[in-house]
């Protein structure tokens, strides 16, 4: 009998891991809230973040085994098609007037976008700011939708709605590094499918998918 896992997962990875495993029984989402969740005794197999640090967090509090890196991913700024407000560089972001949309601080995508921003010595661009957002789908969705001017989301979120929104790349030197981490969960009744999970995640076919997707090798 196939066991069915409940898969926490970065809101980044909402098209790519049912592409991997469609079977499984997902929740996306930021994840920071993802991490609250399974504090808070919710019922998961597999936690996969953005970054690596909330996963260590949880695997010093013995609520996940320890973690494992298998992807990374970078930064990109994106405006809508139309592009109202003439954004053509990262730092017009930093214009009087512009709607700049972000996550918030503590979702690992709105930490990546504040450290772009003060690599790139741009911090007043964070007045513009009109909304911080829970995940990296919900800035995507604002700007795609026009309810925004700007916003930084995954390269491989920006993909997902080509033809709604313009991207604008970011220099290699202002990137974060941008490590993706998994781990089982601790309270996990399926301790040994879910462990077989995470190592097909980093097998081949999976990490192909990846690829495929716009993410980037560990290495």
């Amino acid at each position: 009998m196939n066991v069915l896992l409940t898969i926490f997962a970065a809101a980044s990875l909402t098209n790519v891991f049912p592409h991997i495993a469609p079977k499984e029984h997902y929740s996306f989402a930021g994840s920071n809230a993802l991490a609250a969740q399974i504090q808070q005794g919710a019922p998961a197999d597999v936690f996969a973040s953005a970054n690596t640090s909330i996963p260590f967090q949880l695997y010093d509090q013995g609520l996940v085994e320890k973690p494992v890196l298998f992807t990374r991913n970078q930064l990109v700024l994106i405006v809508p098609r139309s592009n109202p407000a003439n954004i053509h560089s990262v730092a017009d972001v930093a214009k009087p007037g512009v709607k700049l949309v972000v996550a918030a601080t503590g979702v690992p995508v709105g930490d990546y976008t504040r450290t772009v921003l003060k690599n790139m010595n741009l911090g007043n661009a964070l007045n513009n700011v009109v909304s911080n957002e829970t995940d990296v789908r919900e800035v995507l969705a604002k700007v795609a939708l026009g309810e925004a001017d700007a916003g930084f989301v995954y390269v491989t979120d920006a993909r997902t709605v080509r033809g709604k929104v313009a991207t604008i790349g970011i220099r290699w030197a202002a990137q974060p590094r941008v490590s993706y981490a998994v781990a089982v969960v601790s309270t996990s009744r399926h301790k040994a499918a879910a462990r077989a999970w995470v190592k097909a995640l980093l097998g081949k076919t999976a990490q192909a998918k990846l690829r495929a997707a716009g993410f980037l090798p560990v290495k």
